[in-house]
């Protein structure tokens, strides 16, 4: 029997482990049933490696390290300028998530030398503490990054993954498409820098981590194509399982866009192929089957801690669209691309961080004419319609083509209320367009380059116009590089470890004025060796109202410290004030305030003496020790 190889060339028999349906040569609906050959490599049957086998895997990893120093370096060409002053700096257009991600990383480590629970603690928002797995967990990144963390800083960590995260998402998505969904290696690089470098990656680079470490979804994405041909669901289930507990500690909000992008190609191949569908149903459940009882057993502690731990939320802040892109975002440019700039995206997505669409109208054409041209294809049919939806989720419960939003309902309206989906912040669907975008033009290109093979005397120029086509249309996406701005630097006190001698072990140290961030920062700076008041979290609005919200409601000496270093009150204080100070240090389980350099230095040293006595300078601060009050 004679079959296509993912290169248009016939081989004279099926590859024992051809490339994966839902990029694969030819009509997805020609997936052979379980292959009774011997299982080797698809890449092997290629004929551009009939080489000798050791020339044939020197040049393979030659050119693999080759592509990896070129994601590597776009990477960096992104997060360059916080790279140029790693403790200076901060990169992009979010500073206080940046400061959250990096007290989150700091934690991990602390967690890993400590051994306390990664879920949750209590070094942030103390006494309270804080829900991690209602927050960003990043455990899987943060334990892998707590030498670095520990040796070089959060600030380190967090600029490290930042750059990695965009790098190995670009080169997982070159390796399994080169090896496993397409067989052709300029498919890889072209679906490789378009999910790794496409708006929604970049823009989330201004201070979300866990939604650009996709270097595991490509792998994701693969295992479950294969389980529709499983041949041993036991085997099957396990990796899969193993992966999606991997991408659970990594993020979980990553892992359910997955989800939902494979639920919505299940569903567009039920409908186009229904009694396809049907027919390899039971391999797939085998195999999700083995999978899903690996992944509770594995997640079942952290998921009760998410949906019924300890200051654990429901829902997200405010209402679900306020967080929704606009139809014109899908041909516009992002504010951090060639072809954009600071008003090109504006009214058309939540903030800078959340531009997940924006692929231009070059971008949008040319994959309408390839979905055209391989309309005949069940893998690329399946592809637009997923691509169709998402993206038509992103844009929430109206229709609206730009700023101004429209009276015209959009079907998530019906999804609006469901939980967890009532959690999600809305753009990211175009998250899931992303992928199916960059799967389409892969598979354009491996069509092309394959029909090039066949016919040798309109290669060049057919390869020409594909190359030109690709230039043409990614080349205004492509990213410029993040903006950086200076941090506030956190005292030689913290810095240098001398709180140790004021502060025991999850014991609190309140910097004055009591301020989210400033906690943040400088618990971050102490590798969260003590807690610290408030914070930047969501949680939930009462001890008896699960619903999510920014943050806690200040305690009333921080309202007053603030009013003060803002200069809308005198520093005076009477009888109540400074009981309730008292009682305030107390509740926070406090060890020493801090008092930094501040504008109004001065009145607030003023108010803390009246409440606590004189303060002690030590190094760059002003220290008071509360340890009598509050032991």
């Amino acid at each position: 029997m004679t079959t296509a190889h993912p290169t248009g060339k016939p081989t004279s028999s099926p590859p024992a482990d051809p490339p994966e349906a839902v990029v694969g040569s030819g009509d997805a609906s020609s997936v052979p049933p379980a292959p009774q050959v011997p299982r080797t490599p698809a890449v092997t049957a290629d004929p551009r490696t009939t080489a000798a086998p050791g020339r044939r895997w020197s040049g393979r990893r030659l050119v693999d390290l080759i592509v990896g120093v070129a994601f590597l370096a776009g990477a960096l060409w992104v997060t360059g300028r916080g790279w140029l002053d790693v403790d200076g700096r901060l990169l992009g257009s979010r500073p206080d998530d940046q400061g959250f991600n990096e007290w989150m990383l700091a934690y991990a480590a602390h967690a890993v030398t400590n051994l306390e629970n990664p879920f949750f603690t209590t070094l942030q928002n103390a006494p309270d503490g804080v829900n991690l797995m209602s927050n960003v967990g990043m455990q899987l990144p943060g334990i892998l990054l707590t030498p670095v963390t520990l040796l070089g800083g959060a600030p380190l960590s967090y600029l490290l993954l930042i750059t990695l995260n965009l790098a190995g998402t670009a080169f997982a998505w070159y390796w399994v498409l080169d090896r496993h969904l397409t067989g052709n290696r300029a498919a890889a690089v072209v679906g490789g820098l378009f999910c790794g470098f496409a708006p929604a990656m970049v823009t989330h680079s201004n201070g979300h981590p866990h939604i650009t470490a996709q270097w595991l979804v490509p792998f994701l994405v693969w295992r479950i194509v294969r389980m529709t041909r499983s041949v041993a669901p036991v085997r099957d289930g396990l990796i899969l399982g193993a992966l999606v507990a991997a991408q659970f500690f990594i993020s979980v909000e990553i892992l359910f866009l997955v989800a939902l992008g494979a639920l919505m190609a299940t569903v567009a191949h039920l409908a186009l192929r229904p009694r396809e569908t049907v027919r390899l149903a039971p391999r797939a459940l085998g195999a999700l089957a083995v999978a899903g009882g690996l992944v509770l057993l594995v997640t079942a502690y952290p998921l009760w801690m998410q949906f019924a731990g300890p200051q654990h939320r429901i829902g997200h802040p405010g209402d679900p669209d306020v967080y929704t892109l606009r139809v014109r975002s899908f041909v516009a440019y992002a504010t951090e691309s060639i072809g954009g700039g600071p008003e090109s995206a504006q009214g058309l997505a939540p903030n800078t961080t959340e531009q997940a669409s924006f692929f231009g109208w070059p971008v949008v054409v040319l994959v309408a004419a390839a979905v055209l041209g391989l309309r005949r294809e069940l893998a690329v049919r399946v592809l637009a319609l997923v691509a169709l939806v998402s993206g038509v989720f992103s844009l929430g419960s109206t229709l609206s083509w730009g700023p101004e939003k429209s009276d015209v309902p959009a079907p998530f309206a019906l999804l609006h209320d469901l939980p967890i989906v009532d959690a999600m912040v809305i753009a990211r669907f175009a998250l899931i367009t992303t992928v199916a975008l960059g799967l389409l033009l892969a598979l354009a290109v491996a069509r092309l380059d394959g029909l090039a093979a066949r016919t040798p005397r309109v290669a060049a120029p057919l390869r020409l116009l594909t190359a030109a086509a690709l230039v043409g249309a990614l080349l205004p996406m492509l990213p410029t590089p993040l903006p950086a701005k200076g941090r506030v630097p956190v005292p030689a006190f913290v810095t240098s470890g001398e709180w140790r001698g004021y502060v025991a072990d999850g014991r609190t140290l309140v910097p004055v004025p009591v301020h989210n961030m400033t906690s943040i920062n400088w618990g971050s700076a102490a590798l969260t060796g003590f807690a610290v008041p408030q914070g930047y979290f969501l949680g939930p609005t009462s001890p008896t109202d699960d619903t999510g919200r920014w943050g806690t409601p200040p305690r009333p000496t921080a309202l007053l410290l603030t009013a003060i270093g803002a200069g809308t009150r005198p520093p005076t204080v009477s009888a109540a004030e400074r009981d309730q100070a008292l009682a305030d240090v107390r509740w926070w389980r406090a060890d020493a305030v801090v008092l930094p350099r501040h504008a109004h230095e001065a009145e607030l040293k003023a108010f803390l003496d009246a409440c606590f006595g004189p303060g002690r300078r030590v190094r760059d601060v002003w220290l008071w020790d509360v340890r009598p009050v509050t032991r």
